[in-house]
């Protein structure tokens, strides 16, 4: 059966999900020590997060962009992830689904998150037909993310470099078998109905 267009998919469990962030060492390094952001994070900007790990890999380079070398899981609280989607925006226009582009620009304003569906990445980070979510959380759920979702952080960029090692190799069953492992997740009806078509 063929993936739908745009679901969302994840590691999970019954309260918390996991999602991927990238960052330069000197804020990843000691997030993932600490199990939270450090100080110098900046809860004023918008932060983008990911739950499919190698679309995380396609944006990061497998941990190899400046800027990007130390590659973060984050387990957050499944009770914030909905309560971002469930007041997100989309990050553009799409006719039949916003009433207008005047309205949709309103909405983005007012907007504490906002979502991307991008082509999901195989292990070769080639396109895949569907999509993948990006989740932007800005001012309130930029803080709440940090400070209130967030239940631990771990540093998976040795992971990221073992599983580009097999793929460079041409081993593409065992990087494959190493993916952290991603289900379909289990949206609330009618969550995403402002955020799909």
């Amino acid at each position: 059966m063929a993936e739908p267009q745009h679901r969302i998919r994840a590691r999970y469990t019954g309260s918390t999900v996991i999602v991927y962030q990238a960052y330069r060492p000197e804020l990843g390094l000691p997030a993932a020590r600490d199990g939270r952001f450090p100080p110098a994070w900046q809860r004023d900007r918008m932060t983008w997060i990911k739950p499919s790990f190698l679309w995380m890999m396609y944006r990061c380079g497998w941990g190899a962009k400046e800027g990007q070398e130390t590659v973060l899981a984050v387990e957050i609280t499944r009770e914030g992830f909905e309560w971002a989607l469930g007041r997100a925006c989309l990050s553009h226009y799409e006719r039949g689904l916003h009433p207008d582009r005047a309205s949709w620009k309103r909405q983005l304003k007012r907007a504490p998150a906002r979502v991307q569906w991008d082509p999901e990445r195989d292990v070769r980070l080639l396109p895949l037909p569907h999509r993948a979510l990006q989740l932007g959380l800005a001012g309130e759920a930029a803080q709440r993310y940090a400070d209130e979702w967030t239940v631990s952080i771990t540093d998976t960029t040795d992971l990221a470099h073992e599983i580009h090692r097999h793929v460079r190799d041409g081993d593409l069953d065992t990087a494959r078998r190493l993916l952290p492992p991603e289900r379909p997740y289990p949206v609330p009806d009618g969550l995403l109905d402002h955020l799909r078509r």
